[in-house]
């Protein structure tokens, strides 16, 4: 592979057709090929066992709305500015989806984007800490500290009340996307264009949720069967649509850039009765660490693990589960990302009969994962276990080779990673790595040494930032984590509080040795690591125009 997008390139064309699919909170290994035994994903694992797959990979940020951001502008939150959900992505903002629609792609976007926000309010409890903690960020009043001026309406593109109310369609350049078929929100009952497709169909989409369901779990409401068929849930929806565009890009002349975003398997888990009953509970094994000892785990976890049992009023909030919700929860999202996994292959399938797949590179990986269990935890804020930052990413097509790397790679690297591959011209304040070295066959395996990973990149930094935060942290919260091929090191500003953990004695991350003696040669290196890794993201995505 000497030129992406070259002549001897993937595809052996100036410019392949990108199929780029992603699931929302999904763990790297909640999947066939990601090594769990129980789900069945034979799509995905076929798609990973002809393409590359990198095992390391990591968010930019474990919330949707900064690591989507960071997908389509290559940048890091602190950089892109989306440091927490709640910030809409700067309309003006370079992506690589604008720049392959001015290199003459078609671009199209399937399901839930999540680059604005989609309406829903702040909780009483999080407005309380907010105003109490920082009071200029509750004050409508106070200008930001820059002031743009814009349409009135121009950030309420994903707002769910507008879409209920009628079939809109998204601005001709929404970030670089010329059509979007939009899904807002999460489970069986979302907002956006889903809606009213599904009334065509017949279906009323009132009556999804927990209030239709004759199966809701007496442990968590947060787990439920769907009363949506199959044919007219939210997934299918993802999957038709992708489809019908697919078989429509083979009618035209210029490359395609399609995005497929399903909003599952993210809470809540609510596959419809065709596949909420494949898993039964009781057959779910729990986690090795489920019962961990958090003796030397930060306050706010042992915290949530002495309220075992008892979720958080608000649902996105991280809580310590007790067996039966996991359980419960393990199963049914199982059935979720089975019910994914059959869409994925219908748009594979359409690839293959349009005569689009020798010339379309596939990428699948998710906005971020979810502890599910692991520690005795669920959901995914204000902890950076592996099992929250480590994502699935596969990339497959022409010119790519089969096989797996271990290289600490970033939600950041997929943006010039496509732009080198189609040959579109970047654009400044890239911060990630393009991928493409990567790809090519060069006898590398993952597990590789820790210094053959480091020689790709020697520190990762994952960032996350909150406005209210749960018992134990101080609130706004400034979360950093660093990754090396050696192990990991979390900060959480603000407070005392620091996590070090050794990854080649303790891959899973049940011995914090911030305090022990004996790591103290580690936790300098990666102290170290952590600011070079801080200072890396440093914007310079504009240039100057002169030397004074």
């Amino acid at each position: 592979m000497s030129r992406p997008g070259g002549a001897d390139g993937p595809g052996g064309t100036d410019r392949p057709n990108v199929l780029f699919i992603i699931a929302d909170q999904l763990r790297a290994d909640h999947l066939g090929f990601g090594g769990d035994r129980h789900v069945s994903t034979p799509h995905l694992d076929a798609l990973a066992a002809r393409g590359r797959v990198f095992d390391e990979a990591h968010v930019t940020s474990p919330t949707c709305m900064p690591n989507r951001a960071s997908l389509l502008t290559g940048r890091w939150p602190s950089a892109h500015g989306t440091r927490c959900n709640g910030i809409p992505l700067d309309p003006d903002a370079s992506t690589v989806v604008r720049q392959l629609a001015r290199d003459g792609y078609g671009t199209a976007a399937v399901g839930k984007l999540h680059h604005q926000n989609m309406g829903w309010e702040f909780e009483p409890d999080q407005l309380e800490q907010i105003r109490a903690t920082s009071p200029l960020l509750a004050d409508a009043a106070a200008p930001d500290a820059v002031v743009r001026e814009r349409q009135p309406g121009w950030d309420l593109q994903e707002d769910r009340a507008r879409h209920d109310a009628a079939p809109l369609p998204l601005p001709a350049d929404y970030y670089g996307y010329q059509d979007v078929d939009l899904v807002v929100g999460h489970g069986d009952a979302p907002g956006g264009h889903w809606r009213h497709w599904a009334r065509e169909r017949g279906v009323d989409p009132g009556h999804g949720g927990p209030g239709a369901s004759s199966r809701v779990s007496s442990a968590w409401e947060q787990v439920y069967t769907s009363a949506i068929p199959a044919s007219e849930h939210p997934t299918a929806y993802v999957g038709e649509r992708a489809e019908a565009r697919i078989r429509a890009a083979a009618e035209q002349e210029d490359p395609f850039f399609l995005f497929v975003s399903f909003p599952d398997p993210h809470h809540p888990f609510a596959p419809p009765a065709e596949y909420a009953q494949r898993h039964r509970p009781e057959d779910v094994p729990l986690p090795e660490s489920f019962h961990q000892d958090h003796a030397r785990s930060p306050e706010h976890v042992r915290l949530m693990a002495e309220r075992r049992g008892t979720p958080d009023p608000d649902p996105t909030m991280s809580f310590a589960a007790d067996e039966a919700q996991y359980r419960q929860a393990m199963a049914a999202q199982y059935g979720q990302i089975e019910f994914v996994d059959d869409q994925v292959g219908r748009v594979l399938a359409a690839l293959e009969e349009t005569g689009q797949a020798e010339n379309t590179v596939v990428v699948f990986t998710a906005d971020h994962g979810d502890v599910f269990g692991d520690h005795g935890l669920m959901l995914k804020h204000f902890v950076h276990y592996r099992a929250v930052t480590r994502v699935p990413l596969v990339i497959a097509g022409p010119g790519v080779a089969a096989g797996r790397r271990g290289e600490l790679v970033s939600t950041a690297d997929l943006a010039p990673t496509l732009l080198e591959i189609t040959g579109a011209q970047p654009f400044r304040g890239i911060q990630g790595r393009s991928l493409v070295p990567l790809l090519a066959d060069d006898g590398a395996a993952a597990g590789a040494e820790a210094d053959a990973s480091a020689a790709w990149r020697r520190e990762l930094l994952i960032e996350e930032e909150q406005p209210f935060t749960p018992e134990g942290l101080p609130a706004p919260i400034t979360i950093r984590t660093v990754l090396t091929p050696r192990g990991r090191m979390t900060r959480y500003f603000g407070s005392a509080e620091v996590e070090v953990y050794d990854h080649l004695t303790d891959p899973q991350e049940m011995h914090n040795l911030a305090e022990d003696p004996a790591a103290a040669e580690l936790r300098c290196e990666l102290q170290v690591a952590l600011l070079e890794a801080m200072a890396s993201v440093a914007d310079t995505g504009v240039a100057p125009t002169s030397s004074a």
